[in-house]
């Protein structure tokens, strides 16, 4: 049980050090992932259930990844302009242009018009 225990802290205190990466400056995130993060762990501090505590640590886990690699910050720095703060940790995803002239190829090689130009022509 003891490891189990030390597990327990070890994902309350990485929850907590990913919560102020990821909300560094920003007081009111900072406090309400505070609050959030202590009252789930407090609310399940009776669970006995080995298995039952493991899923939890895996599910903090998860959380923390999400945390960690999903959510940015951005503030407005003046009307209609925003600054995002990105981590190394965070996901970035290859940025395609939209082209409203594409087509999508068919089975047999021809091409076909996109979905919405034929809602259209109906």
């Amino acid at each position: 049980m003891d490891s189990i225990r030390k597990s327990v802290l070890m994902s309350f205190k990485k929850l907590h050090r990913t919560r102020n990466n990821v909300f560094k400056g920003d007081v009111k995130a900072l406090n309400a992932a505070r609050v959030k993060i202590n009252e789930e762990y407090k609310k399940n501090k009776h669970v006995t259930d080995t298995a039952a505590i493991q899923a939890m640590i895996k599910f903090s886990t998860d959380v923390e990844n999400e945390l960690r690699t999903q959510v940015i910050q951005a503030k407005e720095v003046k009307p209609g302009v925003f600054e995002a703060r990105i981590t190394d940790d965070t996901v970035k995803l290859e940025n395609v242009p939209f082209d409203e002239h594409a087509v999508l190829p068919t089975k047999k090689g021809k091409r076909k018009s996109c979905c919405q130009d034929e809602a259209i022509n109906k």
